[in-house]
C-alpha cells in the first residue's frame, strides 16, 4: 500500500475525519478543563474514544514498572497513535463496504 493511500484512508475519508475530529475535540476540552479548573474524570474520554488500543498502551506502560511512574507523554502518545490506527481501520472498512455496495448495485 502506498503512503498516499494510507493518508487518504486515515484523513481524507469522511468517517475517519469525523472520528479524528471527535477525538481531537475531547483532547482540547480536556486540556482546557485541566488548565482552568479541576479536571475530574474529563481525562477518561480520550481513552474511551480510542479504546481498546489506548488501553493496551496503558497496560504496556504499567507493565514496564510502577503504575504511578507511567509518563503522561507515553499515555498521550498512546492516545494519538491509537486514534490514527483506528481512523485508518475505519477508513479501510468504509472503503471496503462502499466497494461491496457498488458491486451489489451494479448487478
Amino acid at each position: 500500500m502506498h503512503f498516499r493511500a494510507l493518508l487518504r484512508l486515515t484523513f481524507a475519508n469522511p468517517v475517519s475525519a469525523v472520528y479524528l475530529g471527535i477525538v481531537g475535540a475531547s483532547i482540547v476540552f480536556e486540556a482546557a478543563v485541566a488548565t482552568f479548573g479541576d479536571p475530574g474524570f474529563v481525562g477518561v474520554w480520550p481513552f474511551l474514544l480510542t479504546a481498546p488500543a489506548s488501553l493496551l498502551f496503558a497496560m504496556v506502560g504499567m507493565g514496564a514498572g510502577d503504575p504511578a511512574d507511567v509518563s503522561y507523554w507515553f499515555l498521550a502518545g498512546g492516545v494519538v497513535v491509537s486514534a490514527l490506527v483506528q481512523a485508518f481501520v475505519l477508513g479501510a472498512l468504509t472503503q471496503t463496504l462502499r466497494g461491496r455496495l457498488r458491486r451489489t448495485a451494479t448487478r
